[in-house]
């Protein structure tokens, strides 16, 4: 009989080496390298085609049944998701801890078992009096919801098993499954592995919404192997900042939909809200303007969203100067602040820069590089940008602005909430705007306004 094998993985990252050791050469983490023995008795050794069945092939242009999707209720939710809920589909949802992924499920669910669904609530965190608590706080405590405590995917699998199968199932969280075939402890990346792909096994074959809760590292990464975000069919990360009230869900893989849209929330006493306009949200009172304040018209997947950039200047006699960026890129703003030091000669280099995205939005679009040296610009020479003005626009290496796409929606969102003007770069086709349009070319035009003497 032959003997087990023994190796040794990595529980933060998945390495595998085949001693123990102290620190992953990997992650770099200390004490993470745990034993684990797979018996090889019945490896196989080679592959015959004789024994194998044979693959049942389609063609692209066959008709196929597209089951339809399910509505949540939650229209926020169903915008991230691509338009909602689709039968078999495995979803992964991450986020700090406390940030509201529970609550947020537990409203859905909530939302669907009053529809008329038959949804399961499966939890290894809390107890079902807890969940209890909480329902009656978010005024679902008359759902049909079913509620379990368990840890055991054997237990887990069995109940599911009984009687029709549920039309949408949640683990809550999958850190803390364990299976016990396998030798490791929850958590670990092979009871991740086995648990998940046992879970989602069980979504395709009996056609179960499946939604897995899953904890997050420092990083902000979801903790396990990576190997689990490519399982899931979609992986959505619930944002935000606990000390304001708002939360962004942004999807970063969609088989069944964009990655580009958001859904936004709003944390209450009764749970999360929905804001159908965030732009008013994000905004502050946008007629009182400050020296280093400016509103970026951007754009989050279809929908166009107004915030508020906040910078601060401050000479600065150390050697390093502090750069301290919140809502935007470290590295972004670096090529900013060099691009107006080459090309328009403010000598940012001796000063301390603050940049903030006001409520606790994070930006990632290129096309905010013009609304930043605008904040930067206003800052240095304390002198406020013209009111109900909005900028957006790209800057490159060489000082030119370059115009972005969705130039229309940013301007007519800008309109409804009462803006007359707009910073932006020239367009080649012209856009058509009852709002007051200023373009600029080069990043010096922008200087002129705010150092004409220079």
């Amino acid at each position: 009989m032959a003997k087990p094998q023994k190796s040794f993985t990595c529980n933060a990252c998945g390495a595998v080496y085949s001693r123990w050791q102290g620190k992953c050469d990997d992650c770099g983490d200390w004490n993470t390298i745990a034993e684990q023995t797979a018996s090889v008795s019945g490896a196989p050794k080679g592959l015959s085609r004789k024994k194998g069945s044979q693959v049942a092939l389609v063609s692209l242009d066959e008709p196929i049944d597209e089951a339809p999707r399910l509505l949540s209720n939650i229209s926020e939710l169903d915008r991230a998701l691509g338009g909602g809920l689709v039968p078999g589909s495995a979803i992964l949802i991450g986020g700090d801890p406390g940030i509201g992924k529970s609550t947020l499920l537990l409203q859905v669910m909530g939302a669907l078992a009053l529809k008329g669904e038959d949804c399961v609530y499966i939890s290894g965190e809390e107890a079902t009096a807890q969940i209890q608590m909480r329902a009656n706080r978010l005024g679902l405590g008359g759902a049909p919801l079913k509620l379990g405590c368990e840890t055991s995917l054997r237990n887990i699998l069995t109940t599911l098993d009984e009687g029709p199968s549920p039309k949408v199932v949640v683990i809550d969280s999958i850190q803390t499954m364990f299976a016990d075939h396998v030798e490791a402890a929850p958590g670990t990346v092979s009871q991740v592995r086995v648990c998940s792909h046992e879970l989602i096994n069980f979504a395709k074959k009996r056609g179960t919404i499946m939604l897995l809760v899953g904890h997050v590292t420092k990083d902000g990464q979801i903790a396990g192997p990576r190997v689990l975000e490519h399982m899931v069919d979609t992986v959505l990360y619930f944002e935000g900042d606990r000390g304001h009230q708002f939360r962004i869900l942004r999807a970063v893989k969609n088989r069944f939909g964009g990655t580009d849209e958001i859904g936004v929330f709003e944390m209450t006493g009764a749970g999360l809200k929905e804001v159908s306009n965030p732009s008013e949200l994000f905004l502050a009172d946008h007629n009182i303007r400050e020296p280093g304040t400016c509103v970026f018209a951007g754009i989050e997947g279809s929908r166009p969203l107004l915030v508020e950039i906040q910078a601060l200047v401050a000479r600065s006699s150390a050697a390093n100067p502090r750069r301290a960026v919140v809502g935007w890129d470290t590295g972004r703003l670096a090529m900013v602040l060099a691009v107006l030091d080459a090309r328009a000669g403010l000598g940012l280099a001796g000063c301390d820069v603050y940049l903030n995205v006001a409520g606790g939005l994070k930006i990632s679009e290129p096309a905010a590089d013009l609304a930043v040296a605008a904040a930067l610009m206003s800052s240095l020479s304390q002198t406020p940008l013209p009111d109900e003005t909005v900028v957006f626009g790209e800057i490159s290496l060489s000082g030119d602005v370059r115009s972005v796409a969705q130039s229309n929606n940013r301007l007519k969102e800008a309109a409804k909430l009462g803006f007359s003007r707009a910073i932006m770069p020239k367009s080649k086709k012209g856009v058509k705007s009852e709002i007051e349009q200023q373009s600029v070319s080069r990043i010096s035009d922008l200087a002129s306004h705010f150092f004409p003497d220079s």
